[in-house]
């Protein structure tokens, strides 16, 4: 059965001056009462970011949230999630409380390694941990734990190789990359088949503009939304100087992350 679409806090859509995606501005978007709408062989999958790394999609296989972090409320006109993907420990990635509040008795909840061994014993019940190279599946969707780690002297400590997860969800037709937090790496460069990428871009902790164009103009995805993209010590990185470039070879959508 297709999830209803009950979101009220939409997202708008941009682009690069390139003009990969036409602007649509978040008031109209509010009126059509839905998120950005991708469509798959099985039925429309609709995104919803959240804030940061956290964000939801309304898909034919169910309700999926990614990396929900902050109070509750924040997803209190969402529909409830069916499943959880939780990329690594991090508190903007992954909060206690916070899963406590939105999992519910048929909720699947998938995380890494590492945050599986830190789950409290209720949580720990209703979870399934993945690593880097291993498969899951939800409702005939196949989960892939793709590595995500740093890779430049003095950030390795932040996320180790091995430890932390992206995934690919792969829908009827449609393939789904998330980040999490990493840099420019082989393992996503050699991504195939990807239609749409949440791509994390900040410093310290991952990777800047220049990275992430770089990479996702080789891996090629259809759309991408750069995510993730605020820092420290002056790590934030523009998603619109992404976007410029990035050009015109990948759809470049911008979410309200930060609102």
């Amino acid at each position: 059965m297709k999830p209803t679409l009950t979101r009220r806090r939409f997202v708008a859509t941009a682009a690069a001056t390139a003009g990969a995606v036409t602007f649509l501005p978040y008031a109209a978007r509010a009126q059509m009462g839905e998120g950005d709408m991708f469509a798959t062989g099985g039925g429309d999958i609709a995104v919803h970011p959240v804030s940061h790394a956290s964000f939801v999609m309304n898909t034919p296989a169910g309700v999926i949230y990614s990396d929900p972090v902050g109070e509750a409320a924040a997803y209190a006109d969402f529909d409830a999630p069916d499943l959880i993907l939780v990329t690594h420990e991090h508190g903007d990635h992954y909060n206690a409380d916070t899963l406590a509040a939105l999992v519910g008795d048929s909720t699947m909840l998938i995380t890494n390694p590492a945050v599986y061994e830190m789950l409290p014993e209720e949580l720990k019940a209703k979870a399934t941990a993945i690593g880097n190279g291993e498969s899951s599946a939800f409702n005939g969707v196949a989960i892939d734990a793709i590595p995500a780690y740093n890779t430049t002297e003095g950030r390795t400590n932040f996320h180790p190789q091995g430890r932390d997860n992206g995934y690919v969800l792969s829908f009827d037709g449609f393939r789904v990359y998330i980040s999490g937090d990493t840099e420019d790496i082989p393992e996503m460069r050699a991504l195939e088949n990807i239609d749409l990428a949440f791509l994390c871009m900040n410093l310290p902790f991952t990777m800047d503009v220049e990275q992430a164009a770089s990479a996702v103009t080789e891996f090629m995805p259809k759309y991408v939304y750069p995510y993730h993209y605020r820092g420290r010590d002056g790590g934030t990185q523009d998603p619109s100087e992404f976007a410029a470039l990035v050009g015109q070879a990948v759809a470049v959508k911008m979410g309200d992350w930060y609102a």
